[in-house]
C-alpha cells in the first residue's frame, strides 16, 4: 500500500503535467493557423513608389505550419483611386508545413495625384478566415496644397460653408472665424482652431459654425479664413441682415395708418369736396408715399 508521500508526489506530477499540457494548448491551435506577410522577413507592410502609369513587382508569402494543406485565394484592395494587384495566381495550394511565394504587380494608377495612395492583399481560406497586409503607395510629382472656401453663408444662427482641396495633398484645415456690424463694432471673433476633417485631394466637405448669439437688430459683414499645411490658405466673405421681423411689421403698420389720416387731413383742408369720402385708390395711395 502506497504511503501518503508517495500518493502527494504522484498527485504533484498529475497536476503538473495537466498544467503543461495547458499551457502548451494555446501555442499548438496558433501553430496550425496560416499566416500571410511579405516575402523576406522583417517587413510588416508593403511599399511602393513610382510614377503614374508604372508597374511595380514584388512577392507575398503564406506560411502553413499545420499538418494539413490548405488553399488560399488572393485579392487586393485599394482606397481612393485605388491600387490595382495583379497575382501570379490567385488561388494557391499550401501543403503542410509549407511556404509558398507568390509575385504580384502592382501598378500606380494613371491617374493617381502625387503622394500616398492606401491598399492591401487579402487572403482567405475556404473557412472564412482572412488575412491582410497592408500596402502603401506614393505617386510620383509635384505636392501641392490649395484650399478653398465656397458658399459661405448666414442662416440665423448659423453659418454654412464648404472646404474644397484643390492641391494634391491630403490636408487637416484649419478655421477663423471673424465677424463685423455696424461701424466696425465685432460681433463674432474666433481664434484659428483645427477642424475634425482630412480632406482627401480633390475632395470636398459642407460644414457649419454656430452663432447662438448672433445680434437681433444689426448688419454683418462675415470673413473666414481656412488654412492647411504647405501654406494653402483661403478667405471667403458674406454679408448678413439681422431684423426682428415681428416688430418691424408692426412699426409698419403703424407709419400706413399714420400716412393715410394725414392723406385725408389735407384733403380737408383744402376743401375740395370735403363732403366726398376719398376712394380706396387715394388712400392707399396717400399710404405708400
Amino acid at each position: 500500500m502506497p504511503s501518503a508521500q508517495s500518493a502527494a508526489q504522484v498527485l504533484g506530477l498529475s497536476l503538473l503535467s495537466w498544467l503543461t499540457l495547458l499551457a502548451a494548448a494555446p501555442r499548438a491551435v496558433a501553430a496550425e493557423g496560416w499566416s500571410l506577410a511579405p516575402a523576406g522577413g522583417g517587413r510588416p507592410s508593403f511599399y511602393a513608389e513610382g510614377a503614374p502609369g508604372a508597374v511595380l513587382q514584388d512577392t507575398v508569402s503564406v506560411t502553413n505550419p499545420g499538418g494539413h494543406p490548405v488553399t488560399v485565394r488572393l485579392s487586393g484592395t485599394g482606397t481612393g483611386t485605388g491600387v490595382p494587384v495583379t497575382f501570379a495566381e490567385r488561388s494557391v495550394r499550401v501543403p503542410a508545413r509549407t511556404r509558398a511565394d507568390i509575385p504580384f504587380t502592382v501598378t500606380v494608377p494613371a491617374g493617381a495625384a502625387p503622394g500616398d495612395h492606401a491598399g492591401a492583399l487579402v487572403a482567405e481560406d475556404g473557412t472564412g478566415r482572412t488575412a491582410t497586409v497592408r500596402i502603401r503607395l506614393r505617386a510620383d510629382g509635384p505636392a501641392l496644397s490649395a484650399l478653398t472656401v465656397e458658399h459661405l453663408a448666414v442662416h440665423g444662427d448659423r453659418i454654412t460653408y464648404e472646404l474644397v482641396n484643390r492641391g494634391t495633398t491630403v490636408l487637416v484645415p484649419r478655421l477663423a472665424v471673424h465677424a463685423d456690424g455696424v461701424f466696425g463694432r465685432v460681433l463674432l471673433d474666433r481664434a484659428p482652431r483645427t477642424l475634425p476633417v482630412r480632406l482627401a485631394p480633390g475632395t470636398r466637405t459642407r460644414l457649419s459654425e454656430p452663432w447662438p448669439g448672433h445680434p437681433a437688430l444689426d448688419a454683418a459683414d462675415v470673413r473666414l479664413t481656412a488654412t492647411a499645411a504647405g501654406g494653402a490658405r483661403d478667405t471667403a466673405s458674406a454679408q448678413a441682415r439681422f431684423v426682428p421681423w415681428g416688430a418691424a411689421a408692426g412699426a409698419m403698420g403703424a407709419l400706413t395708418a399714420g400716412a393715410a389720416v394725414t392723406v385725408v387731413r389735407l384733403r380737408r383742408r383744402r376743401g375740395d369736396k370735403a363732403a366726398e369720402p376719398l376712394s380706396t385708390e387715394v388712400e392707399l395711395t396717400g399710404a405708400a408715399r
